[in-house]
């Protein structure tokens, strides 16, 4: 079955602009991600999200999970958990490895669930 694949427009905007900043992500005091390059994604109505490189996570803490879903505007999303002080979070952070082209700059980036992970932003 073919799934939709939307076009963000002026009913369902999306931007994806490069964070000014520091972006560091911790569960407790465990700093899981720190980056100077991460990306805002603004969608439509819904709190910014943080995107993260890849490379700037911690992947000794991260474990891919069998879990996945599907945006219409940003395509498949695969999710990892997190293993921080000996308990694991699952499914706390997600990335799109093959986005849509209009928000393909968060290819190779990660968010994480804000409920979950503490994620600060600062000037530097």
């Amino acid at each position: 079955m073919r799934r939709p694949h939307l076009i963000p427009g002026s009913s369902h905007p999306i931007t994806v602009t490069p964070t000014p900043g520091r972006v560091v992500a911790r569960v407790g005091d465990q700093v899981v991600a720190d980056s100077t390059n991460a990306l805002t994604l603004q969608e439509a109505a819904y709190p910014a999200v943080q995107y993260v490189p890849m490379a700037d996570v911690n992947a000794e803490l991260l474990h891919r999970t069998e879990t996945s879903t599907y945006c219409p505007y940003k395509g498949d999303a695969a999710y990892y958990s997190l293993s921080v002080d000996g308990t694991d979070l699952t499914d706390v952070l997600w990335t799109y490895e093959s986005p849509y082209p209009a928000v393909a700059e968060i290819a190779g980036h990660v968010a994480f669930y804000a409920d979950k992970v503490q994620v600060e932003v600062s000037a530097g």
